[in-house]
């Protein structure tokens, strides 16, 4: 009994609760108002009320300060992109706008961008007779239509050697909605190597030393009603 009273065990019993009050002061109390840990793959639900606004911030189109009965009231982004793509008034503006009214998520640049990704692969897929890749990005029509080309083309024991050069230009020249159906037609000019052999070798058609100037007409199309938000190509047309 007599060592609890040990003066060196109460110096140790007075040391550990000023250490327990320190950590206290320092770290706090659970409140049950704490932020859940960071998880890198989650998006925010809120803005962080204490950011300064400018720190790691991107601002979304006509982000404003003012409260929600007032930025209501504000043009959509999409309208403003769109005006520049297609003339105020015109048939094109009006048609994209109708998109727009339908899908708020539209925006014709990332569009674009978008199309001129897909004939790339798309170009570049059916020269090398890959039905996988053209089935995810063709309608089931033109799908059809390009393994038609590709099972013609290997009974005739004929290749092709390509090379994607690149994307000049591409512009959106037509759209419409349709139902929930959206349309949106792309003239792109590209450049292009490519050449045909059969099955000696020798070049049908083409030529593999040869940069050739091409433009295609290509429609895209996707439906508003779904989640899914990948546009496929339903229709080709040549510009020559």
């Amino acid at each position: 009994m007599n060592e609890i009273f040990d003066p060196l065990n109460l110096v140790l019993m007075g040391l550990a609760v000023f250490i327990l009050f320190r950590l206290r002061s320092v770290l706090g109390k659970r409140t049950g108002n704490e932020r859940p840990p960071f998880d890198p793959y989650s998006k925010p639900e809120q803005p962080n009320e204490q950011s300064n606004g400018q720190d790691n911030v991107i601002p979304l189109p006509n982000q404003t300060d003012q409260p929600t009965d007032s930025v209501a009231e504000q043009p959509h982004g999409g309208d403003v992109v769109i005006d520049k793509v297609a003339p105020e008034g015109s048939a094109l503006n009006s048609a994209l706008k109708q998109i727009l009214s339908v899908d708020r998520s539209f925006e014709p640049e990332e569009f674009l961008g978008g199309a001129r990704a897909a004939y790339e692969m798309i170009v570049m897929a059916f020269a090398d007779g890959d039905k996988k890749a053209l089935s995810n990005l063709l309608s089931p029509e033109v799908y059809e239509g390009f393994v038609s080309a590709i099972e013609d083309r290997e009974k005739r024991g004929e290749t092709i050697e390509s090379t994607f050069v690149g994307i000049d230009k591409s512009e959106i020249v037509e759209a419409a909605l349709k139902g929930s159906i959206a349309q949106v037609t792309v003239k792109i000019h590209s450049q292009l190597i490519s050449a045909t052999r059969d099955k000696a070798g020798e070049v049908v058609d083409g030529d593999p030393a040869k940069v050739s100037e091409v433009v295609d007409i290509w429609t895209f199309a996707r439906d508003t009603n779904t989640r899914d938000p990948n546009w496929k190509l339903v229709a080709t047309e040549s510009a020559e």
